[in-house]
Protein backbone atom coordinates (compact mmCIF):
# COMPACT_ATOMS: atom_id res chain seq x y z
CA UNK A 1 0.00 0.00 0.00
CA UNK A 2 1.36 3.41 -0.99
CA UNK A 3 1.43 6.12 1.67
CA UNK A 4 0.53 9.18 -0.38
CA UNK A 5 1.22 11.58 2.50
CA UNK A 6 4.67 10.23 3.30
CA UNK A 7 7.75 12.32 3.97
CA UNK A 8 10.33 10.97 1.56
CA UNK A 9 13.79 10.00 2.74
CA UNK A 10 15.44 10.42 -0.67
CA UNK A 11 15.13 12.76 -3.61
CA UNK A 12 13.92 11.67 -7.02
CA UNK A 13 17.38 12.38 -8.41
CA UNK A 14 18.86 9.92 -5.89
CA UNK A 15 16.42 7.21 -6.96
CA UNK A 16 17.31 7.88 -10.58
CA UNK A 17 21.01 7.43 -9.75
CA UNK A 18 20.29 4.16 -7.94
CA UNK A 19 18.50 2.66 -10.95
CA UNK A 20 20.21 -0.48 -12.31
CA UNK A 21 19.27 -2.05 -15.63
CA UNK A 22 18.00 -5.59 -15.23
CA UNK A 23 17.28 -5.20 -11.52
CA UNK A 24 14.90 -2.24 -11.22
CA UNK A 25 11.62 -0.72 -12.29
CA UNK A 26 11.63 3.09 -12.49
CA UNK A 27 8.73 5.48 -13.03
CA UNK A 28 8.68 9.23 -12.46
CA UNK A 29 5.51 11.28 -12.81
CA UNK A 30 4.71 14.96 -12.21
CA UNK A 31 3.72 14.04 -8.63
CA UNK A 32 6.02 11.23 -7.47
CA UNK A 33 8.90 8.92 -8.35
CA UNK A 34 9.05 5.16 -7.79
CA UNK A 35 12.09 2.87 -7.80
CA UNK A 36 11.33 -0.84 -7.31
CA UNK A 37 14.14 -3.34 -6.86
CA UNK A 38 14.33 -7.10 -7.40
CA UNK A 39 11.55 -9.64 -7.87
CA UNK A 40 9.63 -11.35 -5.10
CA UNK A 41 7.09 -12.84 -7.52
CA UNK A 42 6.34 -12.61 -11.23
CA UNK A 43 3.15 -12.90 -13.24
CA UNK A 44 3.91 -15.55 -15.83
CA UNK A 45 1.99 -15.33 -19.07
CA UNK A 46 1.57 -18.96 -20.07
CA UNK A 47 -1.97 -19.33 -18.63
CA UNK A 48 -3.18 -15.87 -19.61
CA UNK A 49 -6.03 -16.00 -22.10
CA UNK A 50 -5.63 -12.46 -23.37
CA UNK A 51 -8.79 -10.93 -21.94
CA UNK A 52 -8.80 -7.88 -19.65
CA UNK A 53 -10.73 -9.81 -16.99
CA UNK A 54 -8.26 -12.68 -16.92
CA UNK A 55 -5.26 -10.35 -16.65
CA UNK A 56 -6.90 -8.29 -13.90
CA UNK A 57 -7.83 -11.39 -11.89
CA UNK A 58 -4.32 -12.78 -12.06
CA UNK A 59 -2.83 -9.48 -10.93
CA UNK A 60 -5.26 -9.48 -7.99
CA UNK A 61 -4.14 -13.03 -7.13
CA UNK A 62 -0.54 -11.86 -7.18
CA UNK A 63 -1.37 -8.97 -4.87
CA UNK A 64 -3.32 -11.26 -2.55
CA UNK A 65 -0.28 -13.54 -2.28
CA UNK A 66 1.89 -10.52 -1.46
CA UNK A 67 -0.59 -9.36 1.19
CA UNK A 68 -0.30 -12.74 2.93
CA UNK A 69 3.46 -13.18 2.73
CA UNK A 70 5.36 -10.05 1.74
CA UNK A 71 5.77 -6.49 2.94
CA UNK A 72 5.53 -4.96 -0.56
CA UNK A 73 1.89 -5.05 -1.67
CA UNK A 74 2.34 -3.56 -5.12
CA UNK A 75 2.59 -4.83 -8.69
CA UNK A 76 4.74 -2.94 -11.20
CA UNK A 77 5.58 -3.43 -14.86
CA UNK A 78 4.38 -3.26 -18.46
CA UNK A 79 1.37 -4.54 -20.38
CA UNK A 80 1.60 -4.94 -24.19
CA UNK A 81 -0.59 -3.42 -26.89
CA UNK A 82 -2.01 -6.88 -27.64
CA UNK A 83 -3.29 -8.42 -24.39
CA UNK A 84 -2.80 -11.90 -25.85
CA UNK A 85 0.95 -11.29 -25.66
CA UNK A 86 2.92 -11.74 -22.40
CA UNK A 87 2.80 -8.97 -19.81
CA UNK A 88 5.82 -8.16 -17.63
CA UNK A 89 4.42 -7.65 -14.13
CA UNK A 90 6.15 -8.32 -10.81
CA UNK A 91 5.90 -7.83 -7.08
CA UNK A 92 9.28 -6.25 -6.25
CA UNK A 93 11.46 -7.11 -3.28
CA UNK A 94 11.51 -3.47 -2.20
CA UNK A 95 10.18 -0.05 -3.20
CA UNK A 96 11.32 3.50 -2.57
CA UNK A 97 9.32 6.66 -3.26
CA UNK A 98 10.30 10.28 -3.72
CA UNK A 99 8.76 13.52 -4.91
CA UNK A 100 8.78 14.47 -8.60
CA UNK A 101 11.99 14.96 -10.55
CA UNK A 102 13.42 18.46 -10.78
CA UNK A 103 16.55 19.64 -12.58
CA UNK A 104 18.35 22.95 -12.85
CA UNK A 105 19.11 24.43 -16.28
CA UNK A 106 22.72 23.35 -15.81
CA UNK A 107 21.71 19.77 -15.00
CA UNK A 108 19.37 19.63 -18.00
CA UNK A 109 22.09 20.77 -20.38
CA UNK A 110 24.91 18.58 -19.11
CA UNK A 111 26.07 15.21 -20.29
CA UNK A 112 24.02 13.88 -23.17
CA UNK A 113 27.32 12.19 -23.85
CA UNK A 114 28.28 8.88 -25.43
CA UNK A 115 25.80 7.28 -27.78
CA UNK A 116 25.38 8.60 -31.30
CA UNK A 117 28.18 11.15 -31.27
CA UNK A 118 30.82 8.74 -29.98
CA UNK A 119 29.74 5.27 -31.04
CA UNK A 120 29.59 3.66 -34.46
CA UNK A 121 26.04 2.63 -35.21
CA UNK A 122 23.74 1.60 -38.03
CA UNK A 123 20.12 2.72 -38.52
CA UNK A 124 17.40 0.65 -40.15
CA UNK A 125 13.83 1.88 -40.62
CA UNK A 126 10.86 -0.45 -40.82
CA UNK A 127 8.90 0.37 -42.83
CA UNK A 128 11.07 2.77 -44.80
CA UNK A 129 9.66 6.26 -45.53
CA UNK A 130 8.27 5.47 -48.97
CA UNK A 131 6.60 2.27 -47.80
CA UNK A 132 5.16 4.08 -44.77
CA UNK A 133 3.64 6.75 -47.01
CA UNK A 134 2.23 4.00 -49.21
CA UNK A 135 0.47 2.26 -46.31
CA UNK A 136 -0.86 5.60 -45.07
CA UNK A 137 -2.33 6.23 -48.52
CA UNK A 138 -3.79 2.72 -48.53
CA UNK A 139 -5.42 3.46 -45.19
CA UNK A 140 -6.78 6.79 -46.45
CA UNK A 141 -8.57 4.89 -49.22
CA UNK A 142 -10.03 2.47 -46.66
CA UNK A 143 -11.29 5.35 -44.54
CA UNK A 144 -13.41 6.45 -47.51
CA UNK A 145 -14.89 3.00 -48.00
CA UNK A 146 -15.89 1.61 -44.59
CA UNK A 147 -16.81 2.58 -41.03
CA UNK A 148 -13.26 3.36 -39.93
CA UNK A 149 -12.75 6.89 -38.64
CA UNK A 150 -9.16 6.68 -37.45
CA UNK A 151 -6.25 4.24 -37.47
CA UNK A 152 -2.85 4.73 -35.85
CA UNK A 153 0.02 3.48 -38.03
CA UNK A 154 3.53 3.13 -36.65
CA UNK A 155 7.17 2.82 -37.64
CA UNK A 156 10.24 1.41 -35.93
CA UNK A 157 13.82 2.63 -36.06
CA UNK A 158 16.45 0.02 -35.22
CA UNK A 159 19.94 1.05 -34.17
CA UNK A 160 22.93 -1.25 -33.84
CA UNK A 161 25.87 0.14 -31.89
CA UNK A 162 29.48 -1.01 -31.79
CA UNK A 163 29.31 -1.02 -27.97
CA UNK A 164 26.63 -1.93 -25.38
CA UNK A 165 24.12 0.85 -24.81
CA UNK A 166 24.44 2.60 -21.45
CA UNK A 167 20.81 2.19 -20.37
CA UNK A 168 21.26 4.10 -17.11
CA UNK A 169 22.66 7.11 -18.94
CA UNK A 170 19.94 7.01 -21.55
CA UNK A 171 17.28 6.97 -18.82
CA UNK A 172 18.89 9.94 -17.06
CA UNK A 173 19.05 11.89 -20.34
CA UNK A 174 15.36 11.22 -20.98
CA UNK A 175 14.43 12.30 -17.45
CA UNK A 176 16.32 15.62 -17.69
CA UNK A 177 13.92 16.87 -20.37
CA UNK A 178 10.71 15.26 -19.09
CA UNK A 179 10.02 16.70 -15.63
CA UNK A 180 6.36 17.28 -16.49
CA UNK A 181 5.84 13.88 -18.12
CA UNK A 182 6.40 10.23 -17.29
CA UNK A 183 9.89 8.73 -17.54
CA UNK A 184 10.12 4.97 -17.17
CA UNK A 185 12.34 1.89 -17.37
CA UNK A 186 11.03 -1.67 -17.16
CA UNK A 187 13.10 -4.84 -17.06
CA UNK A 188 11.83 -7.16 -19.82
CA UNK A 189 14.39 -9.89 -19.13
CA UNK A 190 13.84 -13.10 -17.23
CA UNK A 191 12.95 -16.69 -17.89
CA UNK A 192 9.48 -17.47 -19.18
CA UNK A 193 8.49 -20.40 -17.02
CA UNK A 194 5.53 -22.54 -16.04
CA UNK A 195 4.80 -21.19 -12.56
CA UNK A 196 2.40 -18.29 -12.10
CA UNK A 197 4.16 -17.22 -8.89
CA UNK A 198 7.89 -17.73 -8.80
CA UNK A 199 9.54 -16.35 -5.66
CA UNK A 200 13.02 -14.95 -5.61
CA UNK A 201 13.46 -15.08 -9.39
CA UNK A 202 16.42 -13.11 -10.73
CA UNK A 203 16.78 -12.64 -14.51
CA UNK A 204 19.99 -13.76 -16.15
CA UNK A 205 22.15 -10.82 -17.19
CA UNK A 206 22.49 -12.13 -20.74
CA UNK A 207 18.71 -12.02 -21.18
CA UNK A 208 18.18 -8.46 -20.01
CA UNK A 209 16.00 -6.31 -22.21
CA UNK A 210 14.83 -2.91 -21.07
CA UNK A 211 11.78 -0.93 -22.12
CA UNK A 212 12.37 2.75 -21.46
CA UNK A 213 10.94 6.04 -22.56
CA UNK A 214 9.56 9.49 -21.79
CA UNK A 215 5.81 9.38 -22.32
CA UNK A 216 3.72 12.56 -22.17
CA UNK A 217 0.43 10.68 -21.76
CA UNK A 218 -1.33 9.53 -18.60
CA UNK A 219 -3.84 6.74 -19.16
CA UNK A 220 -5.33 6.72 -15.64
CA UNK A 221 -4.38 7.41 -12.04
CA UNK A 222 -6.47 6.61 -8.95
CA UNK A 223 -6.23 7.54 -5.27
CA UNK A 224 -9.23 6.40 -3.22
CA UNK A 225 -12.31 7.68 -5.03
CA UNK A 226 -10.45 10.22 -7.14
CA UNK A 227 -9.33 9.49 -10.71
CA UNK A 228 -7.65 11.44 -13.48
CA UNK A 229 -7.11 10.65 -17.17
CA UNK A 230 -5.23 12.83 -19.65
CA UNK A 231 -5.75 11.72 -23.25
CA UNK A 232 -3.55 13.30 -25.92
CA UNK A 233 -4.31 13.27 -29.64
CA UNK A 234 -3.46 15.76 -32.35
CA UNK A 235 0.23 16.65 -32.58
CA UNK A 236 2.68 19.05 -34.19
CA UNK A 237 6.50 19.05 -34.17
CA UNK A 238 8.24 21.75 -32.12
CA UNK A 239 10.54 24.32 -33.76
CA UNK A 240 13.77 25.83 -32.40
CA UNK A 241 12.58 29.21 -33.69
CA UNK A 242 10.31 30.68 -30.95
CA UNK A 243 8.13 32.54 -33.43
CA UNK A 244 7.65 29.48 -35.63
CA UNK A 245 7.09 27.30 -32.56
CA UNK A 246 4.30 29.59 -31.38
CA UNK A 247 2.76 29.59 -34.86
CA UNK A 248 2.73 25.77 -34.91
CA UNK A 249 1.08 25.63 -31.50
CA UNK A 250 -1.64 28.06 -32.57
CA UNK A 251 -2.19 26.17 -35.84
CA UNK A 252 -2.58 22.89 -33.96
CA UNK A 253 -5.16 24.39 -31.61
CA UNK A 254 -7.09 25.75 -34.61
CA UNK A 255 -6.83 22.61 -36.77
CA UNK A 256 -10.19 21.02 -37.57
CA UNK A 257 -8.46 17.77 -38.50
CA UNK A 258 -6.63 17.55 -35.16
CA UNK A 259 -9.66 18.67 -33.15
CA UNK A 260 -11.67 15.85 -34.76
CA UNK A 261 -8.93 13.30 -34.00
CA UNK A 262 -8.77 14.52 -30.41
CA UNK A 263 -12.53 14.46 -29.92
CA UNK A 264 -12.66 10.77 -30.94
CA UNK A 265 -10.26 9.94 -28.13
CA UNK A 266 -11.96 12.05 -25.46
CA UNK A 267 -15.37 10.61 -26.28
CA UNK A 268 -14.01 7.05 -25.98
CA UNK A 269 -12.32 7.79 -22.65
CA UNK A 270 -15.49 9.40 -21.30
CA UNK A 271 -17.64 6.46 -22.41
CA UNK A 272 -15.29 3.95 -20.74
CA UNK A 273 -15.00 5.81 -17.42
CA UNK A 274 -18.53 7.12 -16.88
CA UNK A 275 -20.05 3.75 -15.79
CA UNK A 276 -17.57 3.66 -12.88
CA UNK A 277 -18.09 7.26 -11.75
CA UNK A 278 -20.40 9.23 -9.51
CA UNK A 279 -19.21 12.34 -11.35
CA UNK A 280 -16.92 13.00 -14.30
CA UNK A 281 -15.63 16.40 -15.45
CA UNK A 282 -14.79 16.48 -19.17
CA UNK A 283 -13.74 19.90 -20.54
CA UNK A 284 -15.50 20.97 -23.72
CA UNK A 285 -12.29 22.01 -25.49
CA UNK A 286 -8.69 20.74 -25.39
CA UNK A 287 -5.67 22.69 -24.26
CA UNK A 288 -2.05 22.52 -25.41
CA UNK A 289 0.79 20.64 -23.73
CA UNK A 290 4.39 20.57 -24.86
CA UNK A 291 7.31 18.20 -24.68
CA UNK A 292 10.88 18.76 -25.78
CA UNK A 293 9.96 17.74 -29.34
CA UNK A 294 6.16 17.95 -29.76
CA UNK A 295 2.99 19.97 -29.18
CA UNK A 296 -0.12 17.95 -28.27
CA UNK A 297 -3.80 18.61 -27.84
CA UNK A 298 -4.67 17.59 -24.28
CA UNK A 299 -7.81 17.12 -22.19
CA UNK A 300 -7.61 16.70 -18.41
CA UNK A 301 -10.48 14.52 -17.20
CA UNK A 302 -11.23 14.26 -13.46
CA UNK A 303 -13.74 11.97 -11.81
CA UNK A 304 -15.08 10.62 -8.53
CA UNK A 305 -15.73 6.89 -8.44
CA UNK A 306 -19.00 5.44 -7.24
CA UNK A 307 -17.13 2.62 -5.45
CA UNK A 308 -13.70 2.98 -3.81
CA UNK A 309 -13.12 -0.76 -4.35
CA UNK A 310 -12.79 -0.16 -8.10
CA UNK A 311 -9.26 -1.18 -9.09
CA UNK A 312 -7.10 1.18 -11.15
CA UNK A 313 -6.05 -1.72 -13.39
CA UNK A 314 -9.68 -2.45 -14.25
CA UNK A 315 -10.06 1.20 -15.25
CA UNK A 316 -6.87 1.07 -17.32
CA UNK A 317 -7.94 -2.10 -19.10
CA UNK A 318 -11.39 -0.65 -19.82
CA UNK A 319 -9.65 2.26 -21.57
CA UNK A 320 -7.00 0.24 -23.43
CA UNK A 321 -6.46 0.70 -26.30
CA UNK A 322 -7.76 4.23 -26.68
CA UNK A 323 -8.23 5.74 -30.15
CA UNK A 324 -5.06 7.76 -29.45
CA UNK A 325 -2.89 4.68 -30.02
CA UNK A 326 -5.20 2.31 -31.93
CA UNK A 327 -8.07 4.03 -33.73
CA UNK A 328 -11.85 3.94 -33.89
CA UNK A 329 -13.96 1.86 -34.00
CA UNK A 330 -11.48 -0.10 -31.89
CA UNK A 331 -11.94 -3.59 -33.32
CA UNK A 332 -11.90 -2.42 -36.94
CA UNK A 333 -8.79 -0.33 -36.26
CA UNK A 334 -7.05 -3.23 -34.51
CA UNK A 335 -7.81 -5.49 -37.46
CA UNK A 336 -6.45 -2.88 -39.90
CA UNK A 337 -3.25 -2.54 -37.86
CA UNK A 338 -2.74 -6.33 -37.89
CA UNK A 339 -3.21 -6.38 -41.65
CA UNK A 340 -1.14 -3.34 -42.63
CA UNK A 341 1.53 -2.65 -39.99
CA UNK A 342 4.55 -4.81 -40.93
CA UNK A 343 5.86 -5.56 -37.42
CA UNK A 344 4.71 -6.55 -33.92
CA UNK A 345 4.31 -3.60 -31.59
CA UNK A 346 5.16 -5.52 -28.41
CA UNK A 347 4.96 -3.08 -25.49
CA UNK A 348 4.78 0.02 -27.68
CA UNK A 349 1.31 1.60 -27.23
CA UNK A 350 0.70 -0.67 -24.26
CA UNK A 351 0.92 0.66 -20.72
CA UNK A 352 3.48 0.97 -17.93
CA UNK A 353 2.65 1.52 -14.28
CA UNK A 354 1.73 0.12 -10.90
CA UNK A 355 -1.20 -0.80 -8.69
CA UNK A 356 -1.35 -1.65 -4.98
CA UNK A 357 -3.50 -3.89 -2.82
CA UNK A 358 -5.98 -1.03 -2.25
CA UNK A 359 -6.62 -0.70 -5.98
CA UNK A 360 -4.79 2.63 -6.23
CA UNK A 361 -2.11 3.23 -8.83
CA UNK A 362 -1.04 4.89 -12.05
CA UNK A 363 -0.78 3.68 -15.64
CA UNK A 364 0.70 5.62 -18.56
CA UNK A 365 0.59 5.06 -22.30
CA UNK A 366 3.83 3.50 -23.57
CA UNK A 367 4.89 5.96 -26.25
CA UNK A 368 8.17 7.84 -26.98
CA UNK A 369 9.87 4.62 -26.06
CA UNK A 370 12.53 2.12 -27.09
CA UNK A 371 13.57 -1.42 -26.27
CA UNK A 372 17.25 -1.82 -25.45
CA UNK A 373 19.12 -5.11 -25.54
CA UNK A 374 22.90 -5.14 -25.48
CA UNK A 375 24.09 -3.12 -28.47
CA UNK A 376 20.61 -2.83 -30.02
CA UNK A 377 17.88 -0.25 -29.65
CA UNK A 378 14.47 -0.35 -31.25
CA UNK A 379 12.56 2.95 -31.27
CA UNK A 380 8.85 3.32 -32.00
CA UNK A 381 6.64 6.14 -33.27
CA UNK A 382 3.10 6.33 -34.62
CA UNK A 383 0.64 8.81 -36.11
CA UNK A 384 -3.15 8.91 -36.20
CA UNK A 385 -4.61 8.63 -39.70
CA UNK A 386 -7.98 10.32 -40.28
CA UNK A 387 -9.75 11.36 -43.48
CA UNK A 388 -7.93 14.70 -43.71
CA UNK A 389 -4.46 13.25 -43.11
CA UNK A 390 -1.63 13.41 -45.64
CA UNK A 391 1.07 10.78 -45.97
CA UNK A 392 3.87 13.37 -45.92
CA UNK A 393 2.59 15.03 -42.75
CA UNK A 394 2.16 11.73 -40.91
CA UNK A 395 5.67 10.62 -41.93
CA UNK A 396 7.01 13.93 -40.57
CA UNK A 397 5.11 13.41 -37.32
CA UNK A 398 6.66 9.99 -36.73
CA UNK A 399 10.09 11.44 -37.49
CA UNK A 400 9.54 14.21 -34.93
CA UNK A 401 8.47 11.66 -32.32
CA UNK A 402 11.65 9.62 -32.83
CA UNK A 403 13.59 12.74 -31.80
CA UNK A 404 12.77 12.24 -28.10
CA UNK A 405 15.00 9.16 -27.95
CA UNK A 406 17.51 10.37 -30.55
CA UNK A 407 18.19 13.58 -28.62
CA UNK A 408 18.62 11.56 -25.41
CA UNK A 409 21.20 9.47 -27.25
CA UNK A 410 23.27 12.54 -27.97
CA UNK A 411 22.31 13.35 -31.55
CA UNK A 412 22.46 17.13 -31.98
CA UNK A 413 20.24 19.24 -34.24
CA UNK A 414 22.78 19.18 -37.10
CA UNK A 415 22.90 15.39 -37.07
CA UNK A 416 19.12 15.20 -36.85
CA UNK A 417 18.82 17.50 -39.86
CA UNK A 418 20.91 15.06 -41.86
CA UNK A 419 18.76 12.15 -40.68
CA UNK A 420 15.59 14.06 -41.51
CA UNK A 421 16.55 13.93 -45.18
CA UNK A 422 16.59 10.13 -44.80
CA UNK A 423 13.02 10.12 -43.42
CA UNK A 424 13.99 9.83 -39.76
Amino acid sequence: MVNHGAVYEKTAAQLLEEYESGLCFFLSSPKRTLLAKGEWARLWADSQDGTPGALSNRVKELLAAATRSHSEQIVVGAIPFDLAKPAELIVPLSTEWAASLSFSEEERSEGSGQFASELDYEMNMHPDPEFYKAIVNTMLERLKQDMLQKVVLSRTLELNSAEPVDTRRLLRNLARHNEHGYTFAVNLGGEKGASSLKEGAEPAAAEVRTLLGASPELLITKTGLQIRANPLAGSAPRSNDPVEDERRAAALLASAKDQFEHRLVVEAVEAALRPYCKSLDVPAKPSLVQTQTMWHLSTDIYGELADSATNVLDLALSLHPTPAICGTPTELAREAIREIEPFERGFFTGMVGWCDSQGDGEWIVTIRCAEVEGRKLRLYAGAGIVADSSAEAELAETAAKFRTLLLAMGLNDRQLAVRKKEGI
